[in-house]
């Protein structure tokens, strides 16, 4: 199994280019003594790069490349193209975004480009061409990364009409487009492709995530993910033009609902993450995450930016406990990661990022608890060498994650404004999580084949091929466990009609007739069979059995007595449906009879608070055992016995972890 680097990167975001050429020295050997070897430069530096229209200067920036390679730095380049320069939107004030609201944006920010504008297009094209021609047959420039953290959302005309011709292509008539956002509603049947205007507030917007047409709005959140994309893309094939091999990337954001994460990674050499997760974050949720990323591409990926300490921009910015850091980033490498990044190495005199963690805090030296800790990890990830570089998480389990999902059941007007799609899939993913069972996160067109066993929670919007595959899937042998609000649209959020699931209605052996909404005030009861009975809420479907048997009932209602679960078999395999929010214990009886009858496996045989993972190399399992609980805990007696990564010991059996331990224990192939 091959790794994408020589070495596990270590380092972060560094700005030298912000502090005097005497700081820089200092800066070399605080990290020297930190086991830093990595540096992430030129994140925003157009404005320097380019002062003008017609005029470059790389001076300062020559200094910095020469100063990392003399010192051995692996080179993450940046392109500087997240943030205008001022005279750029001065001339042309048009590159600027225009936001939801209508209102076109002024010089400030960053994230703040058109991305349909010809002139950013041009400029930004440019500035990637530049760099790549003067740096990229630097052998320290190890991968490029373009712009950063991209999001932005643009509403201009620029957009609009760029929209039209995303439009023409795909939909080709007018009649085609009428149809597939069921235009007839309303009136609002289109006669011209110059009818159509962006979704937002000044049109179809009901709020800021709510619209009256799902379809119109659905397709500008691909078009504006496609749009980003074709900008990322540019950029790439720029640098591609001076150096065809280079390995490039863009810093993606976990569950961000803006962009089509699958799609983009098929554009990437390796993905890229910020992981950033606030004082009361799940640590199920952080792995889910993890996961996620690692799925994009189905191998390991890069983490480019974590805090050493504490961010900045969240409502409650806690510092990070003694150890915390060190466990968190070793959870990163568990679930796939081959580099721990930091935002930031050393901290801002100003701006709003002054207060973000960074290596080096505002004391200007490396007599700090955050210093101490970093250089910890940085000298154990050293001692680790190339070994777990490339490996894998072998998984049994897949969940289904699909941004078209995602954008349509949060924009549907009912049947709850509770209903979250992350949240959702969340719950099943902390079940698994809990029992140490690898998952592994996966777009709608996987290979299922690969998986004993695919939750699919949430399938809100079931498109094109989805049916076949997954009953495919089912027949073969394969256990599917579905949920309430799935199978109900297509691609362009019309209802598959003929009731509830849609095309998932004869692999679950069910019909719903009707949902409920449940305030949060509200519940119901889910009465098991063995007498069991457990609460329920947010949505119950009120099901009829065709072929399923009922693995729990209604205890409440007038729908009492009616199927809140079931289970159907379908060719070798079998769906389970479930047909209500139900408590965590009631949603684990089911998965756990599920996971049972697939023959899933947890990645040790004990129950344990502790958090185990593994990942794979060609020659060795290297099992992450990690105590998130807060309270001491005992090593599974399975583990005790192996050789820990980190010590080079043996950890013996009646081995205890404190909060925040870690052990990295080996076992070798046979």
């Amino acid at each position: 199994m091959e790794s994408k680097f020589k070495r596990i990167l270590y380092g972060g975001d560094y700005n030298p280019n912000q502090w005097s050429e005497e700081i820089w020295e200092d800066d070399m050997r605080i990290f020297k003594d930190a086991h830093i070897n990595t540096a992430t430069i030129n994140v925003f530096s157009w404005a320097k790069i380019q002062p003008s229209e017609h005029e470059y200067d790389f001076s300062c920036l020559d200094k910095i490349v020469d100063m990392l390679s003399r010192e051995n730095y692996d080179i993450v380049f940046a392109t500087s193209t997240a943030a205008l320069p001022a005279w750029m939107v001065k001339k042309y004030p048009e590159v600027m975004s225009t936001d939801y609201e209508g209102r076109h944006h002024k010089f400030g920010g960053r994230h703040n480009a058109c991305p349909n504008s010809l002139v950013y297009q041009k400029y930004a094209r440019a500035l990637a061409s530049k760099l790549a021609e003067r740096y990229a047959d630097n052998p320290h420039v190890t991968c490029w990364h373009i712009n950063n953290e991209y999001g932005a959302e643009c509403y201009c005309d620029n957009c609009q009409n760029a929209f039209r011709v995303w439009l023409k292509d795909k939909y080709h008539t007018i009649d085609e487009l009428n149809t597939a956002w069921n235009m007839e509603f309303w009136g609002h049947t289109i006669y011209d492709w110059d009818e159509i205007v962006v979704p937002n507030a000044l049109s179809e917007g009901i709020g800021r995530d709510k619209t009256a047409f799902a379809g119109i709005s659905i397709d500008y959140r691909r078009f504006l993910s496609d749009s980003l994309l074709n900008n990322y893309k540019m950029e790439r094939d720029a640098i591609r033009e001076q150096k065809p091999d280079a390995l490039i990337t863009t810093n993606l954001m976990g569950t961000f609902k803006g962009l089509d994460y699958f799609k983009w990674a098929k554009e990437m050499d390796i993905v890229s993450w910020d992981n950033y997760p606030a004082y009361d974050t799940p640590w199920s949720q952080v792995a889910m995450t993890h996961d996620l990323m690692r799925g994009l591409k189905d191998e390991p990926f890069m983490l480019m930016e974590q805090t050493p300490s504490q961010q900045n921009w969240q409502k409650y910015n806690s510092l990070k406990r003694p150890g915390q850091m060190r466990a968190q980033s070793y959870q990163t490498m568990a679930h796939g990661a081959d580099t721990i990044q930091f935002f930031q190495l050393r901290r801002s005199v100003g701006g709003c990022e002054k207060f973000h963690g960074a290596v080096i805090a505002h004391v200007g030296n490396e007599n700090t608890r955050v210093f101490r800790e970093t250089a910890q990890l940085g000298r154990e990830l050293e001692s680790f060498g190339t070994k777990t570089l490339g490996s894998r998480n072998p998984s049994k389990v897949g969940i289904i994650f699909d941004w078209d999902n995602y954008w349509a059941l949060e924009y549907t007007s009912g049947p709850s404004a509770d209903l979250r799609y992350v949240d959702q899939i969340h719950q099943y993913y902390e079940f698994f999580y809990n029992r140490n069972i690898s998952v592994d996160m996966i777009p709608v067109d996987a290979d299922f084949s690969k998986y004993d066993m695919i939750a699919a929670p949430v399938l809100y919007m079931v498109k094109d091929g989805m049916k076949e595959a997954l009953e495919s899937f089912v027949k073969n042998g394969g256990t599917l466990i579905t949920t309430f609000m799935s199978g109900i649209v297509g691609q362009s959020d019309n209802v598959h009609l003929g009731g509830y699931p849609g095309p998932l209605r004869d692999m679950a052996g069910v019909w719903v007739e009707e949902i409920d909404a449940l305030a949060p005030e509200q519940h119901n009861t889910a009465q098991f069979a063995d007498g069991t009975s457990y609460s329920c809420g947010l949505l119950c479907d009120l099901t009829h059995l065709e072929g399923a048997e009922a693995l729990a009932s209604y205890g409440e209602d007038f729908y009492a007595g009616m199927p809140a679960a079931t289970k159907n078999t379908f060719g070798k395999g079998h769906v389970y449906y479930i047909g209500t929010q139900l408590e965590k214990d009631g949603l684990a009886k089911i998965l756990s009879e599920a996971v049972s009858e697939a023959g899933v496996n947890s990645v040790i045989p004990e129950t344990t608070a502790l958090e185990v993972t593994c990942r794979v190399s060609d020659t060795t399992r290297f099992y992450y055992v990690m105590n998130f609980s807060g309270t001491d805990q005992p090593l599974p007696e399975s583990l005790s016995g192996k050789t820990d990564l980190i010590t080079g010991k043996t950890a013996p059996a009646g081995s205890v972890l404190a909060p925040w331990d870690v052990m990295i224990l080996q076992e070798p192939l046979a």
